[in-house]
């Protein structure tokens, strides 16, 4: 049985009725993020549910606050090496600085992990800061090579 914890906080996927419990103020969190009007979210929402397969977002409610209290993202790349196969990439993680030492994250890290291992995936990336390389570490992800950027904006 579950315990009351665990069932205060379950992974699932987004919902249109995500922006209403604080998603957009969750992702301030992370990186800049404007204003976005609901239909610019619905537009957004109905793209990516197009695409589920290949990219979906997952968030932890807290089901008493009926907010959303950790975000994360993981899309898939189709590739021709390794017999056409498959990359998951994990985008967009953060847990809100009020329910930091739950073990959301790892919750979270886990289940976009899986979700990339269930569609067939031959590994998963992502890019962290030096600050989060331990927790990343914690949840199996090891340190290879380097990320480069060019932001265009």
């Amino acid at each position: 049985m579950a315990s009351n914890e665990e069932q205060k906080f379950q992974v699932r996927k987004l919902e249109l009725s995500d922006k209403s419990k604080g998603f957009i103020e969750l992702l301030r969190q992370l990186t800049t993020c404007d204003s976005v009007s609901d239909k610019d979210f619905e537009d957004r929402f109905m793209e990516l549910q197009s695409r589920a397969e290949d990219h979906q977002v997952f968030v932890i409610e807290n089901d008493r606050s009926v907010k959303i209290v950790a975000t994360g993202s993981v899309f898939i790349e189709r590739k021709f090496v390794r017999n056409c196969g498959k990359v998951g990439h994990i985008e967009d993680v953060v847990v809100d600085s009020n329910a930091r030492g739950l073990h959301l994250g790892k919750k979270l890290i886990n289940s976009l992990t899986d979700y990339a291992h269930s569609v067939g995936c031959y590994k998963v990336i992502l890019d962290c800061s030096v600050d989060n390389k331990a927790f990343y570490e914690k949840c199996g992800y090891k340190q290879k090579e380097i990320q480069m950027v060019k932001y265009f904006i």
